[in-house]
């Protein structure tokens, strides 16, 4: 882990412990990299009880009860979709926050509108609101990856927490 990574889960994992609150992941492109930042973190099991991957159209709508109107009328990619894995996961796990990701990693997949790179984001609070992001990140899969896995971190720490990290 790069320690501009173990900076900001670590200062994630501090805020959640003091808070007595939990998060959990819902995870497609990042393939559970999210969740293993959090989890590199000694006594992480304080606060992240588990998170899901879901790589499928079908995973993302039995697990996440994202609805399949959503999928076809948006895209897999899309912030609605981020939006709906991030409440499906807080309701799965009974967390007080969640953070989902889907996108386009590379190097196949992609599209003229949404090109590899195009990453959506959601950001969840129990019973509260629920935000989305979407960026475009530039590099190969591992690359692309790893910039939206500390992008999740870093944005959660924002939206959680209003703390706003000026390295990341």
């Amino acid at each position: 882990m790069s320690d501009e990574l173990a900076q900001v889960s670590q200062l994630l994992g501090h805020h959640l412990m003091q808070s007595r609150a939990t998060i959990t992941t819902a995870e497609s492109c990042t393939g559970g990299g999210i969740a293993k930042a959090l989890t590199d973190i000694s006594g992480c099991s304080a606060y992240f009880d588990g998170g899901i991957v879901t790589y499928s159209e079908q995973s993302k709508q039995r697990y996440l009860g994202v609805l399949p109107d959503s999928l076809q009328q948006h895209g897999v990619v899309s912030e609605a979709v981020a939006k709906a894995m991030a409440e499906g996961a807080c309701i799965a796990f009974s967390a007080n926050y969640a953070i989902s990701v889907t996108g386009y990693a590379g190097p196949a997949g992609g599209t003229e509108n949404k090109p590899v790179g195009t990453v959506c984001f959601g950001f969840a609070m129990a019973g509260g609101t629920t935000t989305s992001h979407i960026c475009h990140f530039t590099g190969n899969r591992e690359s692309i990856r790893q910039q939206a896995v500390t992008f999740a971190l870093a944005t959660a720490l924002e939206t959680f927490f209003k703390i706003k990290l000026d390295t990341v």
